[in-house]
């Protein structure tokens, strides 16, 4: 039996954190290594024995050594090339204690529990703005799923953030930097806590990601006068801090929407999303809230517009739709696409093709079987970078 190979492929903007001594890594080519396939199709299969409710093991380890040729991260944040940087954090960063305390209900609720309870005097808040996305699932010739996303941004700064956390999965994710402003004040001692600090409030601000159990989770905003604001007496969630108890805490889809079911979410600067979710087994859905109210749908694509049948179904950008029928009508051509296949797929719907001023900014290859992350930077798909869950 073929192992089961996943997927997620993501694309960003403009992004900007060096280490503290200007250090860079040298990038990777892509002679002699082995990408990571894109895209994903449906099996449209449910785990039949998922949990009612979701346990979390002690620990986890990869199948496989990682790659030589894989960026290997610490605890100080690296600068890859201009806009791209990337951080390891290992052990405990309170998101167990967030969720113990209620979550939170916004995002400024978030920055005031990381203010509070980790990051000592130094002040964050959230900001930014949510743009178009695309997300698609194919069949790999190999047999295994893939998962692909676009995300299209403006001027932003971004950072691969590796999270070892005691209790839960172990996650690659991807965080825009603008999300998070800080102020670190005149001290010395914040000004030497700055890596750690912007490492633990971008653990709280994940807008895609994979885990060590093969789920892939993104986020694309529906252009919508509508928002999301639950309010059911169930603990509170943002979208970004979904994102996270995801990554964190669920194996799989079921276990995905299990979870997003036991909490109230409150979307994110008050922007209406939905969440594309998928698996290893080969499971890919899009999760939508309409009137408030969690609806599932089955769908390899998802870019930024309804797919919940009813009122609500198709608003959105006009410019959505046209990157899902190509997205749609490539996979109705081709059943079973290389990651290359995926890459170029990509390619076709990202910004660049459609002359406004957002871009889409990286491309990331995650391979969830074999737990590794290729990423490509601003559609220069010439150059990438190899990452492995370890």
């Amino acid at each position: 039996m073929r192992k089961p190979l996943s997927i997620l492929i993501s694309l960003f903007m403009f992004l900007t954190v060096c280490t503290a001594d200007g250090g860079k890594v040298p990038p990777l080519s892509q002679s002699g290594v082995h990408p990571g396939e894109g895209s994903s199709a449906y099996s449209g299969s449910t785990p039949e024995d998922a949990p009612s409710s979701v346990s979390v093991p002690e620990s986890t380890s990869p199948p496989e050594t990682p790659p030589a040729d894989a960026v290997a991260l610490t605890s100080k944040i690296v600068e890859l090339e201009p806009g791209l940087s990337a951080v390891r954090y290992d052990g405990d960063y309170g998101f167990d204690g967030f969720l113990e305390k209620g979550g939170a209900a916004s995002d400024r609720e978030t920055a005031q529990y990381l203010v509070e309870n980790l990051a000592g005097e130094l002040g964050l808040d959230f900001l930014g703005n949510f743009f178009g996305c695309s997300t698609v699932t194919e069949n790999s010739p190999a047999g295994g799923v893939l998962f692909g996303r676009n995300f299209d941004w403006n001027t932003c700064e971004a950072m691969i953030v590796e999270a070892h956390p005691e209790n839960g999965y172990a996650s690659l994710s991807t965080v825009n930097m603008d999300f998070i402003t800080t102020g670190a004040g005149n001290t010395i001692e914040a000004a030497l806590k700055l890596d750690q600090v912007r490492t633990l409030a971008a653990l709280y601000a994940p807008l895609d990601g994979m885990n060590d159990k093969g789920l892939a989770v993104s986020v694309n905003m529906i252009q919508d006068s509508a928002s999301i604001s639950q309010d059911t007496g169930k603990p509170g969630l943002t979208t970004t801090t979904a994102v996270r108890l995801l990554l964190d805490k669920a194996a799989n889809v079921e276990e995905a929407m299990e979870l997003l079911r036991q909490y109230d979410l409150h979307a994110s600067m008050g922007m209406m999303v939905h969440f594309a979710l998928a698996d290893s087994a080969g499971r890919s859905v899009a999760v939508e809230y309409i009137g408030n109210e969690m609806s599932v749908i089955e769908t390899p694509v998802v870019t930024n517009f309804y797919l919940t049948p009813g009122e609500k179904y198709g608003i959105g950008t006009s410019q959505s739709h046209t990157r899902y029928e190509t997205l749609t009508n490539l996979l109705e051509k081709s059943p079973v696409l290389t990651p290359e296949g995926i890459r170029d797929a990509l390619s076709s719907v990202s910004k660049g093709n459609f002359g406004e001023f957002e871009s889409t900014e990286w491309s990331i290859v995650m391979d969830l079987a074999n737990r590794t992350a290729r990423y490509y930077h601003r559609e220069n798909y010439d150059n990438s970078w190899l990452f492995a869950l370890g």
